[in-house]
């Protein structure tokens, strides 16, 4: 799809052609594709599924400097252009934050809000952001606060191997950042669905990734506190790459948002194993 300015979005639309409209935000890095495994689900409850690629990933045209409140604007666009007034925004990882600013920006439109394991504001007095993540997590943002420069020339020496992976060694590719339930959900079956995301994503190199990372460490061009929207926080307990307290702190820090701890679970197993009940409790903002 073109929007206004001339870029053109990578978008995936699958679930009820006709239904009412789910955007997803995916996370870093990932692409449009991410939530194709929604599709069912979605169909079976009336849902249009709509995922872009974020600036720089798969096949939508990069928006160097682009902060996290982006995501607002070009939300709309597209909304307008396939029919949709009001919507429902879920985000994983690094799109829980995006999914925020839609509600946030956009709520006059906007039914409600789930964020999965989604982070927390890079620099909040009350979260160390970095405590609890896997040492490669922790070299990457260490590299994002030193500037593009800096970052990409990490990403080239230690983040090569994401752009030719593949099912069968996706799971050493991540390191320390997967707990052993994310690497049992890999190894049962969601590896090759995450390798090909990856993959579709990275094609064009970094740009993506590298612009996320930056914007995570920056003001996300939002005010959290003024939220009126509901939120749901989805968050596990076992989760290496976005830990635990991130999704407190959201809680805590978002007017009336609700928490959903979920004991025993991890980064990815977390989107996998709940996606039914993450549907059916956004729905009940619209069914009322």
């Amino acid at each position: 799809m073109t929007l206004r300015d001339g870029r053109e979005v990578d978008v995936f639309i699958g679930g009820a052609p006709n239904g009412f409209a789910l955007v997803m935000h995916h996370g870093s890095p990932s692409d449009g594709t991410a939530f194709a495994d929604w599709d069912a689900s979605c169909d079976e409850r009336g849902l249009r599924l709509i995922c872009a690629s974020r600036p720089g990933y798969a096949t939508s045209a990069r928006l160097p400097g682009r902060d996290i409140a982006q995501a607002a604007p070009d939300t709309a666009e597209l909304l307008e252009q396939l029919g949709h007034r009001e919507f429902l925004v879920a985000g994983a990882s690094g799109g829980g934050p995006h999914a925020l600013a839609c509600g946030a920006v956009l709520a006059d439109r906007c039914k409600a809000v789930a964020t999965l394991a989604g982070v927390g504001p890079f620099g909040a007095s009350d979260l160390d952001f970095l405590s609890g993540m896997a040492p490669e997590n922790v070299d990457e943002f260490g590299a994002a606060l030193k500037g593009e420069t800096a970052l990409r020339s990490w990403m080239t020496e230690f983040a090569e191997p994401f752009r030719q992976v593949t099912a069968d060694d996706i799971v050493e590719a991540f390191g320390e950042l997967v707990a052993p339930i994310d690497a049992r959900v890999l190894r049962e079956g969601y590896a090759e669905h995450m390798a090909r995301e990856v993959r579709r994503a990275l094609e064009p190199g970094f740009d993506g990734w590298i612009d996320d990372d930056i914007a995570f460490t920056k003001s996300w061009g939002f005010d959290l506190s003024g939220m009126s929207v509901p939120v749901t926080v989805w968050q596990g307990d076992l989760d290496r790459m976005v830990p635990a307290a991130h999704g407190g702190w959201l809680v805590d820090h978002i007017p009336g948002a609700e928490a959903r701890m979920v004991k025993g679970h991890g980064h990815i197993s977390l989107v996998t194993d709940h996606r039914d009940e993450i549907l059916d409790d956004l729905l009940k903002d619209v069914q009322g």
